[in-house]
């Protein structure tokens, strides 16, 4: 049995890999412009023509990357939420996190633009975090209060709807160009990031990848309930405070730089524990990451190229794929005595 585990698992790892590779190079080569593997492999290693390099290393390849790394970190961040509130269907979108962290960036690109100033990546990364532990900060405090996880997940929509209100409200008052501004970003959308957000956004997907990787021993602990979690020595109240700022640090960062994002954070972390017949953190956080990135950039081909020349946001087509799945998981909580 453990033999036909690791194998399963092995092979799993290298289906996702294989997956990830062949959506990150149709990612490059598809477009409104074709670019043939031949040359855009000619392209990366410094020759090829002039308007297709720049096709390649200014727009597409920042997409892609972008795409690859913003989907495993929602991904990440929605496992590390399931696991804090034992629950499949809690994620930064559900929970109003990504709400939280969509109201903040709204409010200082408005108020940079009235007042003249330039926004930089480091601003709306520092702007979404600070929205995204606004949101945790109502939640927490309630979570304890509620009854059941029905109740938790419906204040946390509730939030959501508040804070999309609030964003509403925020742009009514705006300038044209404000209102541009904004409508473009709130749709979602990982294009537009250049070689500079690039380093900012792996820096803290890195680091927060990193950080849930190394909390994969106590994260197991704590699935088997705070009581067990506790007798094994791990500190509850600092691992819960952790857990909450790298779920919150990861959903900002996507938040700041592609937008809202919706049921990618739901949806993978349940899929990719079904596919590996296992939930061990130290197995799933990785494949979490992995799946994230995978369907993130299968989506993203997706919305450039179903009803080409016209783009589709990228929560469109992350909704028409991970809310089914979210319905599935309900059903089948229900049917258990769950949610």
């Amino acid at each position: 049995m453990t033999k036909k585990r690791d194998l399963r698992i092995i092979l799993c790892f290298l289906s996702l890999f294989l997956m990830m590779g062949i959506f990150f190079l149709l990612n490059l080569t598809n477009g409104s412009s074709h670019i043939s593997i031949s040359e855009m492999f000619d392209i990366l290693t410094g020759g090829g023509d002039v308007t297709a390099r720049k096709i390649i290393l200014d727009i597409r390849l920042p997409r892609a990357a972008a795409a690859l790394m913003l989907g495993g970190a929602l991904s990440i961040s929605g496992y590390l939420l399931q696991s804090f509130f034992g629950n499949p269907i809690a994620g930064p979108f559900v929970l109003g996190i990504s709400s939280g962290a969509k109201l903040f960036v709204a409010a200082v690109m408005i108020y940079a633009v009235k007042s003249g100033m330039a926004v930089n990546s480091a601003m709306l990364a520092a702007a979404a975090f600070a929205g995204s532990l606004a949101a945790v900060g109502l939640i927490l405090p309630l979570s304890g209060r509620v009854k059941g996880m029905a109740q938790l997940i419906i204040i946390g929509i509730m939030i959501g709807y508040i804070c999309s209100a609030a964003t509403e409200l925020l742009v009514n008052f705006a300038d044209d160009s404000n209102i541009v501004n904004l409508h473009n970003w709130s749709m979602g959308s990982f294009s537009g990031i250049d070689k500079d957000d690039l380093k900012i956004i792996a820096a803290i997907t890195g680091t927060g990848t990193i950080s849930a990787f190394l909390l994969s021993k106590p994260m197991g602990a704590y699935l088997h309930g705070e009581g067990y979690a506790s007798s094994v020595g791990v500190n509850i109240k600092l691992f819960r405070v952790l857990l909450m700022l790298l779920a919150s640090l990861l959903a900002a960062c996507v938040t700041a730089f592609a937008g809202p994002v919706s049921f990618v954070g739901v949806a993978v972390p349940h899929l990719i524990k079904g596919f590996f017949g296992t939930s061990r953190p130290v197995i799933i956080v990785p494949a979490v990451f992995i799946g994230g990135s995978t369907f993130c950039l299968f989506c993203d081909l997706a919305a450039r190229m179903l009803f080409s020349p016209l783009e589709l946001s990228i929560s469109t087509v992350t909704a028409i794929l991970g809310a089914p799945v979210v319905i599935i998981v309900m059903i089948k909580r229900k049917r258990n005595g769950g949610l």
